[in-house]
Parts: structure tokens; C-alpha cells; sequence
């Protein structure tokens, strides 16, 4: 770590909480949030959260709350897209919205998940795919699933410069072939995890998404890696947590997993809003005077 950023890391609060703002920052809330920020955070116990974002109104108040990484996730299939899972959602439909996201945030280190096909056939596809996501999608980072498999391409990317997420236990582009929402990494195939995260933190990945694992598992991981775990649905062990935004807020209507905290009524407060705008549109008293032009 360079000693400007050991001192940025050492400030009270390295990625910022205030609001936007056009002018220099100070050393505590640094103009971006860096890799080496995240990883002191890890090295001084000090948990921070990640959220999903598919557009500049969601990134611009995230970056404002002072959320440090912001996930452009291939969830955009379910949240955005319309879709019933993960896997249809293409590297073409994901590319604008990270670069909305990555022109939004000003703070926020922004992390683009690499879509299923888009980089399990060969290394280069994989190359090809997340420079994409660097170059027109502006990203920092990219965000793949898989264990040990992916090793290879973990090491290409970093070696390449292009900072790597890596992501296992239940991983959402292989649902098919996990028999649908499991939880993983029980039993014998606890020790199977923590060896594919040493491995993938050895091929050069900056953090691991633990996705629906047992919380004593997931602490063996995070205690066994020197870079950040983030979890969701794996407890509050991890050195991070993620969540979908659209979750989180209550935009999304029926069952949420159970991982999953809802801290508003997003869906509520449009439903009303809705409701009342259409019904003042009737009644014709909208718009009134006050929202109209006068000869």
C-alpha cells in the first residue's frame, strides 16, 4: 500500500458520508473509493456495505449515503430486465447501465458483473467481456461467479489491470445445476469453500462475495483470507454485506429471501403517489393554478 493511501485508509472515515460536493476533498472523504481503502477497512475491523445499482438516480443517492461500492449486478435481469432469473440478461444490456452508474457516482468504487455466457467458454472471451465493462462501461472492477475454475482467469484479469470480484457458495448463473436456491458449503463442503477462496484470493481477486452460506462458515473464510469477504445471506461475520437494492427498499412485490432486510416501502410510497396523481387527473385538480401558465 502506498503511504498516500495508508494515510487516506487511516482517516475516521476513508470513504466519506456527507453529500456530493463540486470542490477538492478532504483527506477523509477521498475524491474515489480505492481498492486499498476497502482492504484497511478489513485490516481494522471496520464492516462496510455494498448495494446493487442499475441507474444514476439510485447511484447518485447510494454514493451520496457514503456506500463505498456499488454493484452493477447481473440482477439487473430480474430488477431491470424483467426476467425470471439471472441467465438471460447479456453483457449488451448490462454495459449502459454500469456506464450510468459509473458517470453517476462520484465516490463509489463501481463493480460490473460479468453475465452468464459471457465469460465461462475461454480466457479470452472472458478478457474480451470485462474490458468491454472497462472501457465502455467505465467500470473499476468487474465481478465474476466460480471457484477454482475461474482461477485463471482471475490471474489474467489482474495481471491485465482490471481488479477482480470474486464470487462463490451460491452463485445465482448456476442455479440450474445447484437444483435452484440452496444454501452451500454445508458439511464436508465447508472445507471445499475455504480452499476455492484461498485460491481465488491467491489468482489475485481484491475481495469474495459468500453468497447464502452458513455464518460459521463464512467466518472460517473471512478469517482465513487477508482480503474482504462480503456476505449476503452468510451472516454478519463478513467484512462487508450486499444487498439488492430494489430488495432492500421494498420496491419488489411477493416472497423476498430471507436474507433480505427490507428498510422502506418504496413500493407503498409509488402505489399512493400513483394512486393520488391519477385520481387528481379525474377530478381535474391537476393541474391546478399553481402548476399552470397563465396568459
Amino acid at each position: 500500500m502506498s503511504d498516500d493511501a495508508t494515510e487516506q485508509a487511516e482517516q475516521p472515515n476513508p470513504y466519506g458520508s456527507g453529500p456530493r460536493d463540486a470542490g477538492a476533498s478532504s483527506p477523509a472523504t477521498p475524491r474515489r473509493v480505492r481498492i486499498p481503502h476497502l482492504q484497511a477497512m478489513k485490516e481494522q475491523g471496520r464492516p462496510w456495505a455494498m448495494l446493487t445499482a442499475y441507474d444514476m438516480y439510485a447511484a447518485e443517492i447510494f454514493d451520496e449515503a457514503g456506500i463505498p461500492v456499488l454493484l452493477v449486478g447481473d440482477s439487473a435481469g430480474n430488477n431491470v430486465y424483467g426476467y425470471d432469473t439471472t441467465v438471460p440478461v447479456t453483457l449488451d444490456e448490462l454495459v449502459p447501465l454500469v456506464r450510468a452508474v459509473s458517470r453517476a457516482a462520484r465516490r463509489a468504487l463501481v463493480v460490473a458483473d460479468m453475465p452468464f455466457g459471457s465469460y465461462g467458454g475461454s480466457l479470452q472471451q472472458g478478457f474480451d467481456s470485462a474490458v468491454r465493462f472497462m472501457k465502455e462501461g467505465l467500470a473499476h472492477a468487474v465481478k465474476l461467479e466460480g471457484g477454482e475454475p475461474m482461477v485463471p482467469l482471475v490471474r489474467l484479469l489482474t495481471d491485465a489491470g482490471i481488479p477482480v470480484m470474486a464470487h462463490i457458495g451460491f452463485t445465482p448463473q448456476s442455479e440450474h445445476q445447484l437444483g435452484g436456491y440452496r444454501v452451500q458449503g454445508r458439511g464436508d463442503a465447508a472445507d471445499r469453500l475455504v480452499e476455492e477462496a484461498r485460491a481465488l484470493e491467491a489468482a489475485g481477486a481484491f475481495s469474495v462475495v459468500l453468497e447464502m452460506v452458513p455464518a460459521p462458515v463464512a467466518a472460517r473464510v473471512t478469517q482465513a483470507l487477508t482480503i474482504p469477504t462480503i456476505g449476503i445471506g452468510a451472516g454478519n461475520v463478513t467484512d462487508a454485506q450486499v444487498l439488492v437494492w430494489s430488495d432492500f427498499a421494498g420496491l419488489r412485490a411477493g416472497r423476498t429471501p430471507r436474507f433480505v432486510k427490507k428498510y422502506a416501502d418504496l413500493r407503498g410510497t409509488l402505489l399512493d403517489a400513483a394512486r393520488t396523481y391519477a385520481a387528481e387527473v379525474e377530478t381535474r385538480a391537476f393541474p391546478d393554478p399553481e402548476h399552470s401558465f397563465e396568459s
